[in-house]
């Protein structure tokens, strides 16, 4: 495999820093991480890995055009790995314009410039140029207790802000492989969990709270199902995508484990009572139903055969190893919570914008 030099949108985010951090510490490519640093982005994800020589961070946004085609031109990467996004379906309520124009219009602009910068690359460097485009299952709408996980020719059904917003930018990206050739391709996640998770998830939320002694706030009776996937594994399957990915291709990535939200947030009870017990009782005390989101989809869950065979990819974590990590990782990094918890995110409840 040769070594890759990759322009990495989103890489101080939850997901785009794991990636960042799986390159550096377990690959030889380079990255030129692109990230405009909003509320949700932390330089602390990445600072073990900043002093490489491999790593350069450039902070602007997707949305200038102009920026776009310094990058470009400056770095000339041999391939791009999109995962800046605004991604919190509760925001995406309160307030749908900035995920329209981050979501949508940062990544035209971006294939704007990624387009026209591929165009001037000569034949051998044309042909192996990849574009990678990463998005969420919420594109496919949701799925009932009986049916089939989804795959990656199930059919479009966004049903909130957040994902109608994915939905189209998955769209954009393949039109711009059929349109214009350019080397594009799609892969389609499910829940991510795992350390630096900004906390006003359900899980690194769940997890703070408990820690604190708060109410554990579960939506309607806590029966909707996401498939879960811990954060490092996902990193892996993007990076063998980036490496073996062919254009035109869809990869539906995912770790075969479903939970009801309910099951979850039980789950990091029980991890936390046993690490570090509460005298006044078994957490799971402090749960609360509150009145459920707007539009709230019941089931996501992915088939990820296709990207495990063509990727030689299998996650390494099931979900009750994985979670375990992540809540002793919540306990012993206290002091980077708590600033989010002053600054940016009170653990408020968001998407009551009916």
């Amino acid at each position: 495999m040769n070594t890759l030099k990759i322009l990495l949108t989103g890489g101080c985010g939850f997901i785009g820093s794991a990636v960042v951090r799986h390159l550096i510490h377990r690959t030889a490519h380079s990255v030129i991480n692109v990230d405009c640093m909003t509320y949700a982005a932390s330089p602390e994800t990445v600072a073990q890995v900043a002093s490489s020589n491999r790593y350069h961070h450039v902070r602007t946004s997707i949305l200038d055009a102009a920026a776009m085609k310094r990058l470009f031109d400056t770095h000339q990467p041999d391939a791009v790995m999109h995962l800046a996004a605004e991604s919190h379906v509760d925001r995406s309520i309160d307030g749908p314009g900035v995920f329209m124009q981050t979501n949508v219009m940062g990544t035209y602009t971006l294939l704007d410039a990624a387009h026209a910068y591929w165009q001037g690359l000569d034949t051998a460097r044309r042909k192996a140029f990849r574009f990678h485009h990463i998005s969420t299952d919420e594109v496919f709408g949701h799925l009932d207790a009986g049916d089939p996980p989804f795959t990656e020719t199930t059919p479009y059904d966004p049903r909130s802000p957040y994902s109608a917003s994915k939905a189209a930018s998955d769209h954009i990206v393949r039109a711009w492989h059929h349109t214009y050739g350019l080397p594009t391709f799609v892969t389609n996640t499910t829940n991510n969990y795992g350390i630096w998770h900004f906390p006003e998830k359900l899980i690194p939320l769940v997890t703070i709270n408990a820690i604190e002694g708060k109410d554990l706030p579960v939506y309607g009776r806590g029966e909707n199902i996401r498939d879960w996937l811990f954060v490092e594994d996902h990193a892996e399957a993007l990076v063998r995508a980036i490496e073996h990915g062919k254009p035109g291709e869809t990869y539906a990535i995912g770790a075969r484990q479903p939970r009801t939200n309910l099951q979850v947030v039980r789950t990091i009870c029980s991890v936390l009572d046993e690490l570090v017990p509460d005298p006044d009782g078994p957490r799971d005390r402090l749960i609360r139903f509150v009145a459920d989101r707007p539009g709230h989809d019941f089931r996501y869950e992915i088939d990820p055969t296709h990207a495990e065979h063509a990727l030689g990819w299998t996650a390494r974590h099931d979900f009750e190893t994985g979670i375990r990590h992540t809540v002793q990782w919540y306990l012993d990094n206290r002091a980077w919570w708590e600033n989010i918890r002053a600054q940016h995110y009170t653990g408020h409840r968001l998407g009551t914008r009916a």
